[in-house]
């Protein structure tokens, strides 16, 4: 079973190790460098509305985690948030990452959030197959956008209106 609460600050070395761990042999951040935990302390300490961080643990230990946070800098993009997912290896295809937006999407709604984004990068047939799951639907394309592992790589934006 999976259970999804907010962050801790002893859940910040899991989540380094869970984004670091992509960063090194993924493409889902375009990240070339392993942050570490410091990168995480100062998203505890988000308290607008629209911020979240949750984790995902199975028999108490964490192997996932999701984000929202600014989609954009300015004012007026204040009713739209981004979202990210990540998930240890182990927990990819078994149901985690459909928990943290079951858990994300409810909180952002309470929040006043209007409009939520993803960006996937490609190929991720999951990703793609659980924000549509989540009644996330794909509204663009931007090719070759970054450059990892000496491939270039294309992303795929997708967004679900949380209200009308």
């Amino acid at each position: 079973m999976v259970l999804v609460r907010p962050v801790l600050e002893t859940d910040l070395p899991a989540l380094a190790a869970i984004y670091d761990e992509e960063v090194r042999h993924g493409i889902s951040t375009f990240a070339t460098e392993p942050p570490g935990v410091e990168h995480w302390r100062p998203r505890l300490e988000l308290t607008r509305p629209g911020d979240h961080l949750l984790v995902a643990e199975r028999d108490g230990v964490p192997v996932g985690y999701a984000f929202s946070g600014d989609y954009r800098p300015r004012a007026a993009y204040r009713h739209t948030r981004e979202t990210s997912i990540y998930l240890a290896p182990e927990a990819r295809g078994a149901g985690v990452g459909r928990a943290l937006y079951d858990a994300l999407l409810p909180l952002l709604r309470a929040d006043g959030v209007r409009l939520v984004v993803a960006v996937i990068a490609l190929p991720n047939p999951g990703s793609q197959g659980l924000h549509r799951a989540c009644g996330f639907e794909r509204v663009g394309v931007l090719h070759d956008v970054g450059r990892k592992f000496d491939t270039w790589i294309d992303t795929e934006l997708w967004a679900l209106r949380l209200a009308t």
